[in-house]
């Protein structure tokens, strides 16, 4: 196996943060994308590094069985698509670490788990923001303990917008809902019960929360990645994800049924993602100091614990998790399968990329 690690995407905004994160653990990073002018442009910011062009998900897949660098750090969504055929180009000799944070795109890379352990690769999915900083809440407070009985995580991201377009990327991300999951609508919610993922109607669980720092905070249940990565870490049968980001307000949540039936048809959603691709924004600071991760726990006997891991811009720490976990991985601190970064190096893995638990 070589010593490269690899970024997919690595011109995008998510690219250009690992990239950076990377050349601050003193590995020089290899961008690879589809236009080889920018690769090269991005490739000077970050030690002047190599470039690979590729313009589409067929041939990186190609070029990574043919030149099997040690580690691929994939940005390229929808992940739902990239992930698969990637960490498959992945088995022979690569190490693999994704971004994927819906619930289709998690439960495949970790369906991959025994064929990653046979061939002796470790694949990380879910290595950004809203995993890790509630997965990794969720280890912490479990060290040592039983499996609880009943649990709940709350992402509350916070990370600045700069100005531009939307794109067609981002728009179809938000749009297309998540296909894939089994027995699943299109936009169906989920949480867990009994052990089971059952259905369960989006934006609702709405909850206040007090902030450590003492502002408050409203999030809504958002069942992404970290309903998944929580349940999983923890053995708990009931888990539900919320998120600060989800429609919470009366009107949204009213109107969100008839929305996720209009969007369920195809030529209307279509239509939608190429008005939303063309909407302008503007440059926004984040809107708080800091980003959280929350978890409120609860065990058969009566116990009940809270926690919080305080954090910086959420974007920053979308850069620093996968550099850090690739870090890890070129230094063989890995385990073969397939897993989500808390579970595999334990709540110090927040803690190395800037985190606080409080």
């Amino acid at each position: 196996m070589g010593t490269e690690v690899w970024i997919l995407g690595g011109t995008g905004r998510s690219g250009a943060a690992i990239a950076a994160e990377l050349v601050n653990r003193g590995i020089t990073p290899v961008l690879v994308g589809r236009d080889a002018t920018r690769l090269t442009a991005a490739a000077k910011r970050f030690g002047d590094g190599r470039t690979v062009v590729a313009g589409s998900v067929e041939e990186m897949a190609a070029e990574i069985r043919r030149q099997q660098p040690a580690v691929v750090i994939n940005t390229v969504g929808p992940f739902g698509t990239t992930a698969a055929p990637i960490a498959n180009a992945c088995l022979p000799a690569s190490h693999y670490v994704d971004l994927a944070n819906d619930v289709a795109a998690v439960s495949t890379l970790l369906g991959m788990t025994e064929a990653a352990a046979a061939a002796g690769r470790t694949f990380v999915t879910g290595a950004g923001f809203g995993v890790t900083a509630t997965e990794s809440v969720v280890v912490k407070l479990c060290e040592g303990r039983p499996a609880p009985s009943r649990l709940r995580v709350d992402m509350i991201p916070s990370l600045a917008v700069e100005a531009g377009v939307v794109g067609e990327a981002l728009a179809a991300g938000i749009l297309n809902g998540i296909p894939g999951v089994e027995g699943g609508g299109r936009f169906q919610g989920w949480r867990y019960e009994g052990g089971r993922l059952v259905a369960a109607r989006l934006g609702t669980g709405v909850q206040k929360l007090l902030l450590p720092d003492g502002s408050t905070v409203t999030t809504a249940s958002m069942p992404l990645g970290e309903l998944l990565a929580a349940q999983r870490a923890s053995g708990a049968p009931s888990v539900d994800a919320a998120s600060s980001e989800a429609p919470s307000s009366p009107l949204a949540r009213a109107l969100m049924p008839l929305a996720t039936s209009l969007l369920a048809i195809g030529p209307v959603r279509r239509f939608a993602i190429r008005r939303l691709a063309q909407l302008k924004l503007k440059a926004r600071e984040r809107p708080r100091e800091h980003s959280w991760g929350h978890a409120r726990i609860e065990w058969p006997d009566g116990a009940v614990h809270e926690g919080w891991l305080r954090l910086g811009d959420a974007q920053a720490y979308t850069g620093a998790v996968p550099a850090e976990v690739a870090r890890r991985l070129l230094a063989n601190e890995g385990k073969p399968g397939a897993h989500t970064p808390a579970a595999l190096f334990g709540p110090s893995l927040a803690e190395s990329c800037g985190g606080k638990y409080l």
